[in-house]
């Protein structure tokens, strides 16, 4: 399983996440605690966004611990928005258009979590998208189909809906073509503006994911980042995050084809 850090606030080095702290994202590429493996090193990206829309984007298949070249970028670049991955990978071979995470004009996605048998479903989902989009398709990943179907499906226009819609659409794929289904998903994803993430799984053990208050904004990572228990609170599995100017908002999910829910709060104090 992989492991990844986001952030939305005010402006802050790449390194506060990436390599400085403790348990860092670089520290977790070799030595996870929260996750089934401790070794996520095959590959690592980064995503950030500065003065353009459109995020600036530097990944490759090295492990993250031997990459000296993403140590100076992330001393170097300060963003107010910004995502970074590790890759244990579950499917799909080695190869940079596999590693997250990846990006579609202001858009930027990655994900910890698989589709069981989605060999045997990934050519109907595929199918599923418009031209556009079928070309943008760069490597060979469920996490990158996946973010291709949710803008299929209106992430531009509402995106906790289209994840919604997206996991819904697989679920019932799955039923159909395969008999069962299992689906672990968490996820963070953004236009540039606003810092989403969803915690879900069919099976109840969804990828671990946390949330802190870090430099006048927000943090979301797999694991903690340092010792202090106190500091960091855990997601629960079934919810959608939302980070914007006005701070965070931790709701239920569905996928849309279930009956929703009554959206709970959990609170996240500064």
């Amino acid at each position: 399983m992989c492991r990844w850090a986001a952030y939305r606030g005010d402006p802050l080095y790449l390194e506060e996440l990436v390599s400085s702290p403790a348990h860092s994202l670089i520290e977790q590429s070799h030595c996870a605690t929260r996750a089934k493996t401790a070794t996520n090193g095959d590959g690592f990206g980064i995503a950030w966004y500065g003065d353009r829309p459109e995020p600036g984007r530097y990944r490759d298949i090295l492990p993250a611990w031997s990459d000296c070249n993403l140590k100076s970028l992330a001393r170097q670049i300060r963003s107010p928005l910004f995502l970074a991955h590790v890759r244990a990978a579950t499917g799909g071979g080695t190869r940079r258009d596999n590693c997250h995470p990846f990006t579609h004009s202001t858009w930027s996605f990655m994900h910890n979590g698989q589709i069981a048998g989605f060999e045997r479903l990934r050519r109907p989902m595929e199918a599923m998208l418009d031209d556009e989009l079928f070309n943008a398709r760069g490597g060979t990943t469920d996490s990158e189909l996946m973010f291709l179907l949710a803008l299929q499906f209106g992430l531009r226009e509402a995106p906790i809906a289209a994840m919604a819609h997206m996991i819904g659409v697989v679920e019932d794929l799955a039923e159909s073509v395969i008999g069962s289904i299992l689906l672990r998903f968490t996820a963070a994803f953004s236009d540039g503006n606003t810092l989403y993430a969803v915690r879900y799984a069919t099976d109840r053990k969804a990828p671990t994911l946390y949330a802190s208050p870090v430099n006048a904004g927000y943090c979301l990572v797999s694991e903690p980042l340092n010792d202090d228990v106190d500091a960091w609170a855990e997601i629960p599995d079934g919810s959608a995050v939302t980070i914007g100017k006005d701070g965070i908002d931790v709701a239920d999910f569905r996928p849309e084809k279930r009956s929703a829910a009554k959206p709970q709060r959990v609170a996240i104090s500064a």
